[in-house]
């Protein structure tokens, strides 16, 4: 965030005075050991101030971890959890490390009333996932963050930042600071070409977009990314804009996805859905899209909807074996795709060589909203958009039957670290045929 919190007071919550009693301030040794990690003087005094107020959707947090008793062990624990070490004197963020439930409830009250500044250093649109990043890594934040009640009242609180980020006090971040404005020199480096393949007006103040949420949803020109092969139903095309993370063939009902290789289990993955078993033995490619990615869904066939619907989960839930690593979320990814918020999509393909598919995108931590935009029996074209991400990183997977035997382009199958982010619309795989050539 930049400037002050305390300027937008709360535009969108209703207040009511809460008051803190003594015993719920903060451990101040994390402000006064180097209160420089700070780049907000307000955030400190806002974090020191016995007079403050939690807006409702945070006191509602609190009253659940302090009334009840596994809750409240568990937010207790976490922190204790953490190693008393240099290397976890600071988050990925930089500032020191939050040591104490109460001081990461206040840390949220702000995050609510704030837009992310964009920043190369660290997890770029994740500000509550940075400060969670090694308390949801011990023992005790694992069992937390899969609790139903925690998660109940995380996506009330997120839901509630949703609606900043929606609305116009959101666009500050949409500036042209060559360092952290979301439109400034180095993010529109990661986001070439922008005012040409995005609905957008250069010339208007923060390029037009009404909100941060719609710049991060924003729209594609009309032609600027074409559809491969249309009329060709043997191709399948990418449906967002992504970067290869897995492909794995020959996927079982059931496996300990959570255990080391995070291998995918089916029957999890689709939340024992009728139509799981169509799947057992079939195919997964998973993909991942950074926060200056497009994105918006497109449908990878032509075909006619089965199925659609959001399934709730957990919303910072991190892989047990990953351990303390500022790029979790990255790293839990196959691991997420069992247990995090994440919708359905099922396909009857026109090409009878892939028949039932199904597009499962997934919530990663802040960016939890899947919003599904088509229904049951409803027609869709290749190239169509079906729906989009909020706020954040996400990930995905096409998941495919065994008897839909699919040819991967090569880019597809060189998953990983510096994977080459393929562009929507374009030719991912082929059933039927010797696949065409991709260049």
């Amino acid at each position: 965030m930049t400037g002050p919190v305390s300027a937008y007071k709360k535009p969108l919550i209703a207040i009511k005075a809460i008051d803190l009693a003594e015993d719920d301030l903060p451990d101040k040794t994390w402000e006064s050991e180097n209160p420089s990690r700070w780049d907000q003087s307000s955030i400190i005094k806002r974090n020191t101030d016995s007079n403050r107020l939690l807006s409702p959707v945070v006191k509602e947090l609190r009253d659940l971890i302090e009334n009840d008793p596994l809750i409240h062990r568990l937010f207790t624990d976490m922190f204790r959890e953490i190693p008393r070490q240099p290397c976890f004197d600071t988050d990925p963020s930089g500032r020191l490390q939050i040591r104490d439930y109460k001081t990461l409830l206040r840390h949220l009250d702000d995050v609510i009333v704030g837009a992310p500044e964009f920043d190369t250093k660290t997890l770029m649109g994740f500000p509550i996932n940075a400060v969670l990043a090694f308390p949801m890594a011990t023992s005790s934040g694992i069992r937390a963050f899969l609790n139903g009640k925690v998660n109940g009242h995380i996506r009330k609180l997120l839901n509630t930042w949703a609606a900043f980020l929606s609305s116009p006090e959101s666009r500050y971040v949409l500036n042209s600071d060559p360092d952290k404005g979301w439109l400034g020199a180095t993010a529109l480096s990661l986001m070439p070409n922008f005012a040409v393949d995005y609905v957008c007006n250069p010339a208007a103040p923060h390029f037009g977009f009404e909100s941060w949420d719609a710049f991060f949803t924003r729209r594609l020109r009309k032609g600027a990314r074409p559809v491969d092969s249309p009329h060709d139903n043997t191709i399948i095309v990418n449906p967002c804009e992504s970067a290869p993370y897995r492909l794995a063939f020959g996927v079982g009902a059931h496996d300990h996805f959570w255990m080391k290789d995070q291998s995918y289990s089916l029957e999890d993955m689709l939340a024992s859905d009728e139509l799981s078993a169509s799947f057992y033995g079939g195919t997964v490619y998973q993909a991942y899209l950074e926060a200056t990615n497009y994105h918006r869904w497109h449908s990878p066939v032509s075909g006619t909807i089965r199925k659609a619907y959001g399934k709730p989960g957990a919303y910072y839930a991190q892989a047990p074996t990953v351990g303390f690593d500022w790029s979790t979320p990255c790293k839990s990814q196959a691991y997420l795709t069992h247990v995090a918020t994440r919708a359905m999509i099922f396909i009857d393909a026109d090409d009878s060589n892939i028949g039932l598919m199904c597009f499962m995108p997934v919530g990663m931590t802040e960016c939890s909203s899947c919003e599904v935009g088509v229904s049951e029996g409803q027609r869709v074209a290749k190239g169509e958009e079906i729906g989009m991400f909020h706020y954040g990183g996400s990930t995905y997977c096409l998941i495919f039957r065994p008897e839909t035997k699919v040819r991967f382009r090569e880019e597809a199958t060189k998953a990983g670290a510096g994977s080459p982010v393929l562009k929507v619309n374009s030719m991912l795989a082929q059933v039927g045929q010797m696949l065409k050539d991709c260049t």
